[in-house]
């Protein structure tokens, strides 16, 4: 697995900012300005090969050039979890700390993330019955558990509603202490356009700011991801017998 720490393509943003923060609508944002393609998240889940490479990170390697060839910018998890080092694999790339009202951010989190490792709705139920019968699935909900709740996690501290909202204010203010001000812009997604464009220096567009309903894409990936899986394993089943 390739470990180097001088990467042969440049990323020029690197996204600092907490899953459900708006940063699927970053995504499109970057893009938009022409710094895509975006790594984001739900290129771990349309990859689930991608898993092993973010499992070598957290075990200490540096597989930047091979996660992101091809990228100019990532925003969300996995990348976000890695800022630090992926400031000093590019020293040129700008930080963005994309930034919520704590409670607003937290249930949306909660309704999310958290409940497809501990909840009991069907989107998490379907999500665990898809891992008994897809090992790739299985090795991906392992890393949400790794990066989220394990001894590594963003939010190792505890899942409770005032625990989460305390250890992602402890993030944001983690990041505007390490990141040079000169480097760093803090921006919420209400803020539109301005800001962001005046950080990266290229022109407002004519159209207003994209916008792209992170919950509902999440629970349909998770969903529809979960019952392909398993409408597939049932076929199989049936055709050996099984």
């Amino acid at each position: 697995m390739n470990q180097t720490t001088t990467p042969t393509t440049d990323l020029i943003l690197i996204g600092a900012g907490l899953p459900r923060t708006g940063t699927l609508t970053q995504k499109l944002a970057l893009e938009q300005l022409g710094l895509g393609p975006c790594y984001h998240w739900v290129n771990v889940i349309a990859d689930l090969d991608q898993v092993a490479l973010w499992d070598s990170a957290l075990d200490g390697e540096k597989p930047w050039e091979e996660v992101f060839a091809g990228h100019r910018s990532t925003v969300d998890w996995p990348g976000g979890y890695f800022y630090r080092e992926l400031m000093d694999a590019y020293p040129q790339a700008k930080v963005l700390l994309s930034v919520r009202d704590g409670e607003s951010w937290e249930r949306s989190f909660r309704d999310t993330i958290w409940t497809m490792s501990y909840g009991q709705s069907l989107m998490p139920l379907l999500a665990h019955a898809r891992a008994e019968v897809d090992p790739r699935w299985r090795r991906y909900l392992a890393l949400v558990d790794r990066m989220f709740w394990g001894p590594q996690g963003t939010f190792a501290a505890g899942s409770q509603p005032a625990q989460l909202i305390e250890q992602m204010a402890a993030h944001n203010e983690q990041v505007k202490r390490v990141v040079p001000a000169e480097r760093l812009l803090v921006w919420e997604v209400g803020e539109g356009w301005g800001p962001l464009c005046e950080f990266l220096g290229v022109d407002v567009p004519a159209e207003p700011l994209p916008h792209a309903n992170d919950r509902d894409t999440f629970l349909e990936r998770v969903i529809d991801g979960a019952l392909g899986a398993l409408a597939s394993w049932r076929e199989s089943a049936v055709a050996t017998g099984g």
